[in-house]
């Protein structure tokens, strides 16, 4: 089952073998004005059926944002950050997933220092812990340190003693304890930036592209979560063209998947990666959806190493805000296993074969069991707006 809660654009990690987490763009265009999508819904997509149900969340809800950062550790989802109509905030929520109250809880810190406002951003999860990276955001004048080049300062929109831009730093979140650090990082650290894609393999974080001031880079580092320790990863072949707004997710020990984003030159893209972190080298992905660009979209981990990705703009949203999307599209990383090519194979074809139908019941019961269920995803009256390769 795939959990959407409208509050931003980045991915995170697998709850259960059908349960996963997304977040998506959460606002709209109508009427030449932005509007923000209700921010006490949850709505979680069956990826067996192809069906979807809506939640209402109580509790402490959070305000309507975009640009959040949403991740999921033990069964909850955290936000944090993200942009209302009062600019970017600092605030983290959480939200158990496996209760199914799905009840908002505002998270006060009892020790340390949370970041400073932001969205943009992106995190990993290691240890108990949400490790939180770079972002767009503001600081005070007296926060700003000219000599420190953690926070490049956005001279086109600072006003004041008010200061924007973009950041490299990396902040720690413990929920055990509510508390939060500031590591010391070791090494050469990436550039400020933001709207970058990130992924966790093991105890290291990797985080790539993403907007360095005025350009979009197709850089790739990674921080080592034990040593706090940074290294840029110089790929051993050619490279995705520069990009922001992207994703980048984990799907075996040694593999990352990029997808679409805007590019250098602010074209909306549809082309999709897999970057081998052990010998350094990328290779371009065929998939289906090369007609479906998508940027600021979400992206999380499916079964059988399956990439899910959902919602985002087929636009370039700040020149054209019509182009949101709400499919969700299903790219194959790796061959699937036997069973799963049989179940998807019977449940296709006996919907149109009164025959077959009619022999299901000699399949062996857990064989019988997947396919009754696969079969709700094939029928065109119960199916939504998604795709499957």
């Amino acid at each position: 089952m795939l959990i959407i809660y409208s509050h931003n654009h980045k991915q995170r990690e697998v709850l259960s073998l059908f349960l996963t987490l997304m977040e998506v763009l959460y606002f709209q265009s109508v009427a030449d004005d932005e509007v923000f999508l209700p921010n006490d819904e949850i709505w979680a997509y069956d990826l067996e059926q192809g069906s979807w149900k809506v939640f209402h969340m109580p509790g402490e809800v959070p305000p309507s944002m975009s640009g959040t950062c949403s991740c999921s550790l033990d069964g909850h989802m955290y936000i944090f950050g993200g942009c209302d109509d009062f600019g970017q905030t600092n605030q983290i929520y959480c939200v158990n997933l496996t209760d199914g109250k799905y009840t908002w809880r505002k998270i006060t810190h009892q020790v340390g220092s949370a970041p400073s406002p932001r969205d943009k951003l992106s995190s990993w999860v290691y240890k108990g812990r949400i490790v939180y990276f770079g972002g767009y955001g503001h600081k005070l004048l007296t926060d700003v340190d000219s000599r420190n080049r953690s926070f490049i300062v956005d001279e086109a929109s600072s006003v004041g003693d008010i200061f924007w831009g973009w950041n490299n730093e990396v902040h720690t979140f413990d929920p055990m304890h509510s508390s939060w650090s500031q590591p010391q990082t070791h090494g050469r650290a990436p550039a400020p930036r933001a709207a970058h894609a990130s992924a966790t393999i093991g105890r290291r974080g990797y985080i790539c592209g993403g907007r360095v001031m005025e350009t979009r880079t197709n850089d790739i580092h990674c921080l080592d979560l034990e040593s706090w320790t940074w290294s840029e990863i110089v790929p051993a072949s050619s490279a995705p063209v520069g990009r922001s707004w992207h994703t980048l997710t984990a799907v075996s020990d040694n593999g990352l998947f990029l997808f679409g984003g805007l590019s250098v030159d602010c074209k909306p893209m549809s082309d999709g990666w897999l970057f081998d972190v052990e010998t350094k080298t990328w290779r371009e992905v065929e998939h289906p959806f090369k007609t479906k660009p998508r940027l600021w979209h979400s992206a999380c981990p499916g079964k059988d190493f399956d990439v899910i990705v959902f919602g985002g703009s087929c636009d370039y949203i700040l020149l054209v805000d019509t182009g949101h999307c709400n499919d969700a599209l299903v790219f194959q990383t790796q061959p699937y296993p036997l069973f799963r090519i049989c179940v998807d194979y019977i449940a296709k074809s006996a919907r149109n074969s009164d025959p077959l139908r009619h022999q299901l019941p000699l399949l062996p019961s857990k064989l019988l069991t997947a396919v009754q269920t696969r079969m709700c995803f094939y029928r065109p009256s119960k199916r939504p707006k998604s795709e499957s390769p």
